[in-house]
C-alpha cells in the first residue's frame, strides 16, 4: 500500500507556481515539436517548413487545450463552468478530456492544412506516435495530482489518495503503462508496414479508445454518469472506436 502525499507544486515563487502537471504537458508539447521538426527536415510532409511548423504548433496547442477543457466541463462538470467561466483556462488544476483534445486537434489540423495547403492525413499521421507518448505523460501527471484514481482494491500496490475512501488501483499508472506500450506497437507498425495515408492516425485512435474502454472498468467513475454499468468516458471511447474502425475500413477499401 502506498499513501499518496505528493505535492503537485514543483516550485512555488509566490507570484508563480510551477506544477508537475503543467511541466509534463509542456514537455509533451516540446517533444511533439522536436519530433515533427526532425520529420520536416526529412521532408516527410510536403508544404511544411520550419516557419509553418511553428504556426502549426500554435494551432495544435490551442485546439487541444480548448477542446480538452470544454469537453471536460460539458461532459463531466457542467456546473463548474457556469459558476466560474475562468475555470476553463486554469489547466494547472487538471481536467483535460482526451476526447475533447482529440476533436480539438483534428480541427486544428484541418484548418491549418486548408489554410497552408498541406495534406490533412500527412499531418495527422505524423502526430500519431508523439500523441501516444504525450498521453502517457499526461496520465503520470494525473497520478501526481492525485486525480482520476481507480476503483477500491486490496492489491499490494494499491494507493490511498487524499479525498477518496479506501485503497485504490493506481489507474493512472496502468493507463500510462498501456499508452507507452501502445506507442511501441504503433512505432513497430509504422516501421514494418507500408501504410496508406491516414491509417497510422486511425490506428492510434482505434488502439487508444478500444483499450481505454476496457481499462476504465478499473477507474473510479466519480462525477460521471453511469448507464448499464458503463461510464460517460467509456461511451465516448466506444464511439471513437467505431469511428476509427469505419475509417480504417474505408481507407483500406480504397
Amino acid at each position: 500500500m502506498f499513501i499518496h502525499n505528493i505535492n503537485p507544486v514543483l516550485l512555488d515563487l509566490g507570484f508563480l507556481q510551477v506544477r508537475y502537471y503543467g511541466l509534463v504537458y509542456f514537455l509533451g508539447f516540446l517533444f511533439i515539436y522536436f519530433y515533427m521538426s526532425s520529420q520536416v527536415k526529412k521532408d516527410k510532409v510536403k508544404g511544411l517548413d520550419k516557419d509553418k511548423l511553428e504556426v502549426f504548433m500554435i494551432y495544435l496547442l490551442a485546439g487541444i487545450v480548448l477542446g480538452a477543457r470544454v469537453f471536460t466541463f460539458i461532459f463531466y462538470s457542467p456546473g463548474v463552468l457556469l459558476s466560474n467561466p475562468l475555470e476553463l483556462f486554469m489547466v494547472w488544476r487538471g481536467g483535460m478530456s482526451f476526447h475533447g483534445g482529440l476533436i480539438g486537434a483534428i480541427l486544428a489540423v484541418y484548418f491549418f492544412s486548408k489554410k497552408h495547403n498541406v495534406k490533412f492525413y500527412s499531418l495527422a499521421d505524423l502526430l500519431a506516435l508523439p500523441a501516444f507518448f504525450f498521453l502517457a505523460l499526461g496520465r503520470i501527471a494525473n497520478f501526481v495530482n492525485g486525480e482520476l484514481p481507480g476503483t477500491r482494491s486490496d492489491v499490494p500496490w494499491c494507493v490511498v489518495f487524499q479525498g477518496f475512501e479506501g485503497c485504490r488501483h493506481p489507474y493512472q499508472l496502468y493507463a500510462a503503462a498501456k499508452d507507452f506500450f501502445l506507442t511501441g506497437i504503433l512505432f513497430f507498425v509504422a516501421r514494418a508496414w507500408k501504410l496508406k495515408q491516414g491509417l497510422l492516425f486511425w490506428y492510434f485512435v482505434l488502439l487508444y479508445n478500444s483499450t481505454r474502454f476496457l481499462l476504465d472498468f478499473l477507474r473510479d467513475p466519480a462525477g460521471e454518469a453511469i448507464f448499464l454499468g458503463v461510464s460517460t468516458g467509456q461511451y465516448l471511447s466506444l464511439f471513437f472506436t467505431i469511428i476509427a474502425i469505419y475509417f480504417v475500413y474505408k481507407i483500406n477499401k480504397k
